[in-house]
């Protein structure tokens, strides 16, 4: 792959890339953010008192 493309200009180099990296990275980071959200709800959630 080129990586140095004299006659693009600033706006398409500033492009994303074609494989979508930055895709995988935004999902992979929200399912483990939900994921440790879950795991402290439901700690919490086993040290509440019991109701009666």
């Amino acid at each position: 792959m080129e990586t140095y493309d004299p006659n693009k200009n600033t706006t398409e180099v500033r492009q994303a890339s074609p494989r979508k990296m930055n895709l995988r990275v935004l999902t992979v980071s929200l399912i483990g953010i939900v994921v440790v959200f879950a795991v402290l709800f439901f700690v919490f959630g086993m040290m509440q008192p019991a109701s009666t």
